[in-house]
């Protein structure tokens, strides 16, 4: 469930150029996660502001858990945390709590950019270590917002793909978009304009195979996710936006004539 969550979040990246923001502090999105039928559990995104080193940076909270009958079955409780360069978007700390039907792991990790090596720390096993990362590199929370003001989205062309270097389970993987067109979407606030994506995700116990997430994400300045949808091994999983607040940009409607 935790990387379920988690890259149905990520796969919504996207978009504009480095010099504006499609985001400022006090952005809040809230998704509402189905398993088939089931409502399976909700995941939320906050952008808040913290001070590193005596700079203002930005601190995005996640969080993804499981609910109503759900919950008794498999309960989960995430807590995905990332410090990142409000100007280059170079993250210098994530956090990592998850609990996930008994499951737990508590890591920190923390990026020194100029040796390019993260520090992690976990806290469960009592370990420390230094990992060799290159240049760039983003961890899972902050790679969401970094991809969000990339400068050559929009360039894209259908099947296109755009990839950035990822740092997760102390490991850095190629996050790979494809670009496959744009449609208008029907969501619970009205018709949108949006673009859809496919990320590469590795095949196997999760997934059916490397493009199973599909990805709708709104056409304007805020390139807001709206919906994820993943085949499974057993299932599918679709993820829809319940909920946002805080947008620096209108919310771009189409209003029936």
């Amino acid at each position: 469930m935790k990387k379920i969550v988690i890259l149905l979040l990520l796969a919504t990246v996207t978009l504009q150029a480095q010099t504006e923001k499609a985001f400022d502090v006090g952005e809040w999105f809230k998704f509402r996660i189905h398993y088939g039928l089931v409502n399976a559990g909700y995941a939320t995104l906050e952008v808040k502001e913290a001070t590193k080193s005596g700079k203002k940076v930005f601190h995005v909270v996640g969080n993804g858990y499981t609910t109503g009958m759900t919950k008794f079955f498999f309960k989960v409780n995430d807590d995905y945390q990332s410090y990142f360069d409000k100007k280059t978007g170079q993250p210098y700390q994530y956090v990592r709590k998850i609990d996930e039907g008994g499951y737990k792991k508590n890591q920190e990790g923390f990026f020194n950019q100029s040796s390019n090596t993260v520090l992690v720390k976990d806290y469960k096993k009592n370990t420390e270590k230094t990992i060799s990362v290159p240049e760039n590199v983003q961890d899972i929370v902050s790679a969401f917002y970094y991809l969000r003001n990339h400068p050559n989205i929009d360039k894209l062309k259908v099947g296109e793909s755009i990839a950035i270097d990822m740092f997760f389970d102390d490991e850095t993987t190629k996050f790979k978009l494809k670009f496959m067109g744009r449609e208008v979407l029907s969501t619970k606030f009205g018709k949108v304009n949006s673009m859809i994506f496919r990320p590469y995700v590795q095949a196997g116990r999760v997934f059916k195979e490397e493009e199973s997430l599909t990805v709708w994400i709104s056409d304007d300045d805020n390139k807001i996710p709206l919906r994820i949808k993943a085949s499974l091994a057993v299932g599918s999983l679709k993820a829809d936006l319940e909920g946002y607040k805080g947008l620096k940009y209108p919310f771009k409607i189409i209003v029936d004539k």
